[in-house]
């Protein structure tokens, strides 16, 4: 039996049922992460063996001794390196933070160990989350599983990498612009940013400045991304609803031309809106409702001021400033440099955007984009400088297709769209109104009975 294709629940039920033990699911899980890991970088903080054999090895005398057991009893996960692990170190891929442990777990890892999970190191991040790329100066870069040359993505790259190649039957990641949807495109996985605010933040870096960011699930399967989130959100998420029998579906396309992408991705895109019509969906064409520089203009004002707020210790401190990247240097200094005038500014736009959502899911039970504008990129690039011959004017104009999600707090899970000429993934985004996480996965789950479970790599 291939333990490292299995999912969470799957894992669970063979473990319930005697048929495999938690000592062979961890002896697996590790085994796989010695021979596969090195080439990705995806899996970081490992704690030794000799200790996780031992809970894997308690987890299993409590499965005999016949007591109740969470889901996720003696299932190994990693937690992503920007949330506290008791005993861990939170580098947040930062090198003036490295080796620093934490004294206590961030509530939803609380919550993951309470359903039975073992925690058994970190995933990567880029620093403080920002950039799209999973590569730092305290662990290196991320690789992709379909192709070590390029990139995971980010900042949720080291746990799509992960769960693309066996390491990982689920995962915890977070999403301010992308960072669940980026990296589940790229890995051929599903990640889920859930409706601002129904996932706890306590113990979790970070000041959640105008509802910009969310945590979130990543999972190979949509059952176990609703558990997961379940998990995550304290029970808040009581489970996956029921989808609408023709659900109306607006494709945004690549907004109206107004998004650069690279040659092969939006027909990657469209080619998947063929499995959602099999669903039984009916997918039109939407126009884009508002301009796309309305919304770049408030989403890079309010994440520079929410960015600026969580990082500006370390920019004030000299020793740290000197080993800033690029990306959290940009965001610091343009947060401090708002005015009030700015950020109400920010916010009246954002309020012209959530009033055409209003209009547009009153006609349309969900919205579908590309999940990116390009194909994954060389490892060694910081971030791409141009899109099919349109120059990138910030480090992040090229994730630009996922702001109008993220600008409203609304639920979008990056879901698989297939594989492009050269073997590389790509992915979609579906987009619901606020607070329909329910139905959003319901929908998700009618569309992956159609394109089949996920792969491993390797």
């Amino acid at each position: 039996m291939d333990i490292s294709g299995l999912g969470a629940r799957d894992l669970a039920g063979r473990m319930a049922r005697r048929e495999i033990s938690p000592v062979e699911v961890m002896r697996a899980t590790l085994d796989r992460i010695a021979a596969v890991n090195p080439g990705l970088t995806a899996i970081v903080s490992l704690r030794d063996r000799e200790a996780l054999m031992g809970e894997a090895r308690l987890a299993e005398a409590a499965l005999m001794g016949g007591g109740p057991q969470g889901w996720l009893h003696g299932i190994p996960v990693a937690v992503k390196d920007l949330v506290d692990v008791k005993g861990l170190p939170t580098s947040c891929g930062a090198p003036f933070l490295a080796g620093q442990l934490a004294r206590a777990d961030a509530g939803i890892v609380a919550r993951m160990r309470a359903e039975g999970a073992i925690v058994i190191g970190k995933t990567n991040v880029p620093m403080f989350g920002l950039g799209g790329h999973s590569t730092n100066t305290v662990f290196g870069v991320t690789k992709n599983p379909y192709d070590p040359t390029r990139t995971a993505g980010g900042s949720s790259g080291g746990a799509g990498a992960a769960l693309a190649s066996g390491l990982l039957s689920v995962a915890d990641g977070s999403d301010m612009m992308g960072s669940l949807r980026n990296p589940a495109a790229w890995n051929g996985v599903y990640g889920f940013r859930p409706t601002v605010g129904l996932i706890p933040r306590e113990g979790v870096p970070g000041t959640p400045a105008y509802g910009v960011s969310t945590l979130g699930p990543m999972a190979r399967e949509i059952a176990d991304l609703a558990a997961l989130l379940r998990t995550m959100s304290g029970g808040a998420f009581t489970g996956i609803g029921t989808a609408p029998k023709r659900p109306r579906i607006g494709w945004l396309g690549d907004w109206g031309g107004a998004y650069p992408m690279e040659p092969g991705i939006l027909a990657l895109a469209e080619a998947a809106l063929a499995p959602m019509q099999e669903a039984g969906w009916v997918v039109e064409p939407v126009a884009p409702p508002v301009p796309r520089e309305l919304l770049w203009d408030a989403w890079t004002d309010l994440r520079a001021f929410a960015v600026a707020q969580d990082l500006v210790e370390h920019w004030r401190d000299p020793e740290a400033r000197a080993q800033l990247n690029p990306q959290a240097v940009h965001e610091i200094e343009r947060g401090l440099a708002l005015t009030g005038e700015a950020l109400a500014r920010a916010l009246d736009l954002r309020g012209v955007w959530l009033a055409a959502l209003d209009a547009l899911f009153a006609t349309h039970d969900a919205l579908v984009l590309p999940a990116t504008q390009l194909w994954p990129f060389p490892v060694e690039w910081d971030w791409p400088r141009e899109i099919a011959g349109v120059a990138m004017d910030t480090y992040h104009r090229w994730m630009e297709v996922v702001v109008p999600a993220s600008l409203a707090g609304l639920p979008v899970l990056g879901m698989p769209a297939g594989l492009g000429e050269q073997g590389l993934p790509g992915g979609l985004q579906l987009i619901g109104p606020h607070g329909s996480d329910a139905r959003l996965l319901a929908l998700a789950r009618s569309y992956e009975a159609v394109i089949g479970p996920r792969p491993i790599l390797g």
